[in-house]
């Protein structure tokens, strides 16, 4: 999965109230830091579970029910690999998406956080699938690439004074028109449309992850009450993994090497 629905994050109101400034330095910062830490739990746990499923998913060729390319498959890697199922693996994460996005302000704190670490498992699953695709020297470079350029990006949209809401709502309407692009290109099956799609992913997110950033920083209210700062922590969090899964994921197709 690239691209996703992200109507989760116009559901919460923005701006910080006008308190001592210290006050509200304090709030802000355990606000954004619990934002961050969810994000980490949630792509540790989409690491954890596609490496377990693809190490369940995967066996000796001599041991294999069947083979994709090199590689051996067991009974569990043709189901969510070469079975109509993977279809549903694929579209799984996107319904966890559309759920928490029109059922967030009905969800109490604790079910948002459920929701979000199923959502990074179901994850984990969809992705487990790069692992017989790519080498592990290409998944992890790809992964340190991004995560430093999500810092610096994420740390530019929290310090900048500058309003991004003009760029978020072009860089949104780019999300759109990828998500178009992609499912065109199901049936395609272009390379050449796949590379462009590819760079102006990379491009789309990184600057989503500068907007983003900045508009989780206006959702905090210094006068919230615990349940609502948590929500709007896990809902922040959401905002953020996709941007780095989505850059991630592109800058895979952009660099990786394939396994023979």
């Amino acid at each position: 999965m690239s691209d996703f629905d992200r109507s989760a994050a116009a559901r919460w109101g923005s701006g910080a109230a006008r308190a001592g400034a210290s006050e509200i330095d304090q709030g802000l910062r355990s606000y954004m830091l619990g934002v961050y830490n969810y994000m980490t739990v949630g792509l540790a746990i989409t690491g954890l579970v596609a490496l377990g499923v693809n190490m369940l998913a995967t066996t000796d060729p001599s041991n294999a029910v069947a083979r994709m390319g090199g590689t051996g498959l067991t009974s569990l890697g043709v189901a969510i690999y070469a079975s109509p199922l993977k279809w549903v693996i694929m579209l799984l994460p996107l319904a966890f998406v559309f759920f928490f996005s029109f059922r967030i302000d009905k969800m109490t704190a604790s079910t948002a956080r459920s929701v979000f670490m199923l959502f990074a498992a179901a994850m984990g699953l969809s992705l487990s699938s790069i692992l017989l695709v790519y080498t592990g020297v290409s998944i992890t470079r790809a992964f340190f690439i991004t995560a430093a350029t999500f810092g610096g990006l994420s740390l530019y949209g929290y310090t900048t004074k500058r309003n991004l809401s003009a760029m978020g709502s072009f860089l949104i309407m780019g999300v759109i028109g990828l998500c178009i692009a992609s499912v065109v290109n199901l049936f395609l099956q272009s390379s050449a449309l796949q590379f462009g799609l590819s760079v102006l992913s990379v491009l789309i997110f990184a600057g989503l992850t500068a907007y983003d950033t900045q508009s989780i920083k206006e959702m905090y209210y210094v006068n919230d009450d615990m349940e609502t700062a948590t929500k709007k922590s896990v809902n922040g969090a959401l905002m953020l993994y996709l941007d780095f899964i989505n850059i991630f994921t592109s800058l895979l197709n952009l660099t990786g090497s394939r396994n023979n």
